[in-house]
């Protein structure tokens, strides 16, 4: 049992960290970032580039890839979403698509697909790591866990003390009054954006490193997009509990049952939500009728 609390949290810190870019978009843009899988993906091969330039240098080269998927996110904004101001969200909404496809078709174009592993480059390794209980986890594993407590943490700190953050709540709630308030909202959705490719690209490079990586990674995108819908799409902390609740039934469909149930139960869990409370765990029911 312990075994499949570990590997529980584990996925569950993993999906909370992919997760958490479709909240951040959703609650500042009201757009559903469909791309926010292949953001991941860009991550990791960001990664990868970088530890092929500068290798055995994790230190140097995590930090700059982290900086150069901020930068795409931000990128991403100005140059195909704020031009979509005033048109129907719909429009937005196919061009996050668009871009997935896009970005799916030039990593495949770039690097091929095939597999790579950038543990190796970077010069570290991934042993295993006993757990009270007779639990073992790999090092990155653990990573993963601590990534996201410590990515949900800054979070929640910034939108709710430091001024751009609390900017950025105002902006997502009423877009029009905040710039009559003088905020420049343009410029915080391109922040939402650069911090949902960073939290993206974080879960693409641990799980690069600790499993593997090809162009195909953009379908954990999806498990995560399920996660958001139960927690709440319009709730940061409702994605915690929701990436537990899936990433649990996950593991003890794949541990007691089908291990073909691993690829369908986030989407029976979704199904579930939608039957019982459509607005997710911790959403609200005004943003039902927006989506």
């Amino acid at each position: 049992m312990a075994q499949v609390v570990a590997t529980a949290v584990v996925l569950a810190s993993f999906y909370a960290l992919l997760g958490a870019g479709y909240v951040l978009v959703y609650r500042a843009t009201r757009v559903l970032n469909l791309a926010q899988g292949d953001l991941m993906t860009l991550g990791g091969y960001l990664l990868f580039s970088v530890a092929v330039t500068v290798p055995g240098a994790p230190a140097l080269a995590i930090p700059l890839a982290s900086a150069l998927a901020a930068l795409a996110g931000f990128l991403i904004y100005r140059v195909l979403m704020r031009p979509m101001a005033g048109h129907p969200i719909f429009a937005a909404v196919l061009i996050t698509m668009t871009l997935g496809i896009l970005l799916r078709a030039a990593i495949v174009l770039v690097y091929t697909d095939q597999l790579r592993h950038p543990i190796g480059l970077l010069g570290l390794t991934n042993p295993p790591r006993p757990l009270p209980g007779g639990a073992v986890v790999s090092t990155f594993d653990l990573l993963t866990v601590l990534t996201a407590a410590l990515l949900f943490a800054g979070l929640f700190l910034f939108l709710r003390l430091s001024p751009i953050g609390i900017q950025m709540r105002a902006a997502g709630e009423r877009a029009l009054l905040a710039a009559q308030r003088g905020i420049n909202f343009h410029l915080i959705f391109a922040l939402a954006w650069a911090l949902a490719s960073f939290a993206g690209a974080l879960a693409g490079m641990l799980y690069a490193n600790n499993v593997r990586l090809e162009p195909s990674l953009d379908v954990l995108g999806l498990k995560a997009f399920a996660v958001a819908l139960v927690g709440g799409l319009d709730s940061l902390g409702g994605v915690l509990p929701a990436a537990l609740l899936v990433a649990l039934v996950e593991v003890l469909s794949v541990r007691y049952g089908d291990p073909l149930l691993a690829d369908v139960s986030p989407f029976l869990c979704l199904l579930a939500m939608l039957l019982v409370r459509p607005w997710g765990l911790f959403g609200t029911k005004e943003e039902l009728e927006r989506v």
